[in-house]
């Protein structure tokens, strides 16, 4: 019997969900949560060998859920069941730890053979989700071309950050509030695809050969 826990916010889309697992007789639904405190609360004690987690959660998202239940339980593996097909989301949650990545609008049948098919080791995702993995490798987009795509206050606030400065003297400098700079910088790594001012920095070294 493979165990497997839900995590979506809206009810009609979850109880859904649990009757399109439950109808494959060899998987059992142990929990199925609305958030996803519910689901760092609950899997833990369930213990389930397969998630399905969503990504649009009303408080933490299901990519910060991923990564907590991951810490927690190394072996349990998730699969994002979502609308969203953006590269950036469907890296940042492979990243996080999920295992596969299929979009909402999938049949119960490829839903329950996505749960097979982790059961048996493999890493199941939605034809599109395939394709724009695949495209991502073969046309990369270096640091520069990332950079270029930059508006030219975010690249002055890139260059003092690289060049050391904290958010204040960032804000002193160019006459901006520290709300404004922090505007700036979460749209800066999201272009950037990056998490932290030091992998901000780097990728900015790198494309202007700083």
């Amino acid at each position: 019997m493979t165990r497997v826990a839900i995590v979506e916010d809206n009810r009609v889309i979850r109880e859904s969900l649990v009757e399109f697992v439950e109808a494959e007789p060899d998987f059992r639904v142990v929990c199925a949560c609305a958030t996803a405190e519910e689901a760092l609360r609950l899997i833990p004690k369930h213990a389930p060998e397969i998630v399905l987690m969503d990504i649009q959660l009303p408080q933490q998202s299901g990519i910060e859920c991923t990564a907590r239940l991951k810490q927690l339980l190394p072996e349990v593996q998730i699969i994002m069941v979502t609308v969203y097909e953006d590269t950036d989301r469907i890296f940042r949650a492979l990243r996080a730890g999920a295992c596969g990545y299929l979009l909402k609008r999938c049949t119960p049948e490829e839903l329950r053979a996505a749960i097979r098919e982790v059961c048996q080791g493999g890493a199941p995702m939605s034809r599109e989700i395939a394709r724009k993995v695949i495209a991502s490798f073969q046309e990369p987009v270096t640091a520069a071309a990332q950079v270029a795509e930059l508006s030219p206050r975010e690249r002055e606030i890139l260059e003092l950050l690289a060049a050391g400065y904290p958010n204040k003297e960032i804000a002193a400098r160019l006459g901006l509030t520290d709300g404004t700079v922090r505007w700036h910088l979460r749209h800066v790594y999201h272009k950037l695809h990056v998490r932290s001012r030091m992998e901000a920095a780097l990728k900015f070294r790198s494309a202007t050969g700083g």
